[in-house]
C-alpha cells in the first residue's frame, strides 16, 4: 500500500487523489451490544467519499471499508444484526482502523483475546481511532498511555480516573495526536471520519459527502462536544420555544426586556427563573449563542469579520471580539486561523 505521503499532487484532482495503486483498507471492529451509528456512520463517511471520487473522474474507489468482529454477527444495542468480517491476519495491510464504542464496550474491554488483537493489529495501521466509548479499548490495549483523548462526555471522568496515564480532554469533539485519533459522543464519529477523509482526499472532497450525508455543519475537533442551544435546552424545556427563537434571531433586540417580553414574564421574574432553570443569565445565553454563531461563520465561510459581527448581533468587531474573548479566551481572527478552511 503506497504512503500517503508519498502521493504526488496533481492539479486536476484533490490532494491525495492522483494516483493510488489499491483502494485503502478501512475496518471498524464491532463487539456485542456495539452502537450502531458508531459503525455505520463512519463507514458511511468512506463510502461516501468513494461515490465523490467517481464523480472528479476516477473510475477505482479509494477506500475499501468493512466492519470486523470476532463473531460472524453482531447484535447492536439497537436490536439489529450486523454481519461481519472476521478479524483479519496480521500481516494483511490495512490503512485505518476505528474501534466503535456502545454499551458493550466494557464486556469487549474485559476480554484478553480481542484486547490482545486490536494491540497488535494496530501496529500495522497507518492510522487508529476510536469513536465514542470506543476510547476504553484503545486505553485496555494500552493505545492512548501518555497521549491527548476525548471519548463521550459522560464518561471521560471514567477513563481519566481508570487511566491515569491518558491525558483525558472533555470537551472536543475529536482529537488526533499523531497516528491515533479518538472521538466523543456518537455522532463526532462522522465529524472524525470527515476529517481523515480531509487529511486524504482534500476538503472539497469533505465537503462533498457532509451535503450528501446532509450533515449540518463538517465540525473541527476543537469545538466543543455541547452546542449552546443544546445545553440550554437541558433545563427542563421551559424556555425551549424562547432558546429556538432566540438562535433565530440573533441580530434583532435581545435584551433583557425583549426576552422578558417574549417569555412573557416581568423582566424580575424572567431573570430569576432563567438563571435557575440553566445556570447562566439570560443575556449571557444571547451572547453564547451568538458567539457559537460566530464560530460557525468564521470556520465555513470566507466572510469578513465586520460582517459576521453584524449577522450575529454584535454590531461591531469589537464587540465581537469581547465576546469571544469572554466564551473562548480566544479572539475571531485566531479561531479563523485555527479552525478555517
Amino acid at each position: 500500500m503506497q504512503d500517503p505521503a508519498a502521493i504526488p499532487d496533481d492539479p486536476h484532482f484533490p490532494p491525495n487523489l492522483a494516483v493510488i495503486d489499491h483502494p485503502r483498507r478501512v475496518e471498524i471492529l464491532a463487539f456485542p451490544n456495539v452502537q450502531l451509528l458508531d459503525v455505520t456512520g463512519p463507514l458511511q463517511v468512506f463510502g461516501s467519499a468513494n461515490i465523490a471520487v467517481r464523480h472528479s473522474g476516477r473510475a477505482a474507489a479509494f477506500y475499501a471499508p468493512v466492519m470486523i468482529a470476532a463473531q460472524s454477527v453482531v447484535t447492536s444495542s439497537s436490536g439489529l444484526g450486523l454481519v461481519a468480517q472476521p478479524l483479519p491476519p496480521m500481516t494483511l495491510p490495512v490503512d485505518t482502523l476505528l474501534v466503535a464504542g456502545g454499551i458493550g464496550v466494557n464486556e469487549a474491554a474485559a476480554n484478553p483475546f480481542l484486547v490482545n488483537w486490536l494491540r497488535n493489529r494496530a501496529q500495522a495501521a497507518r492510522r487508529v481511532a476510536s469513536i465514542c466509548t470506543g476510547a476504553f479499548l484503545l486505553a485496555e490495549a494500552g493505545l492512548l498511555d501518555n497521549r491527548r483523548a476525548v471519548t463521550h462526555w459522560s464518561r471521560c471522568a471514567e477513563l481519566a480516573q481508570r487511566f491515569p496515564a491518558i491525558s483525558v480532554e472533555p470537551d472536543p469533539i475529536f482529537i488526533r495526536d499523531g497516528t491515533i485519533w479518538t472521538s466523543a459522543g456518537v455522532t463526532a464519529g462522522i465529524d472524525l471520519a470527515l476529517a481523515q477523509v480531509e487529511s486524504d482526499l482534500g476538503r472539497d472532497v469533505a465537503l462533498a459527502v457532509a451535503r450528501d450525508l446532509v450533515v449540518f455543519l463538517k465540525r473541527p475537533g476543537g469545538q466543543a462536544q455541547f452546542s449552546t442551544l443544546l445545553a440550554l435546552q437541558m433545563d427542563g424545556g421551559r424556555f425551549d420555544t424562547l432558546h429556538s427563537w432566540m438562535a433565530t434571531n440573533l441580530a434583532s433586540d435581545l435584551t433583557l426586556s425583549r426576552l422578558a417580553e417574549q417569555a412573557g414574564m416581568s423582566e424580575r421574574s424572567f431573570s430569576r427563573h432563567y438563571v435557575r432553570a440553566t445556570g447562566r443569565t439570560p443575556l449571557r445565553a444571547v451572547e453564547e449563542l451568538r458567539v457559537e454563531a460566530a464560530c460557525r461563520l468564521l470556520a465555513e465561510t470566507a466572510l469578513p469579520i465586520k460582517r459576521i459581527a453584524e449577522r450575529c448581533g454584535f454590531g461591531s468587531e469589537e464587540t465581537l471580539r469581547r465576546g469571544f474573548l469572554r466564551c473562548l479566551s480566544t479572539t475571531p481572527g485566531d479561531y479563523r486561523d485555527h479552525f478555517g478552511g
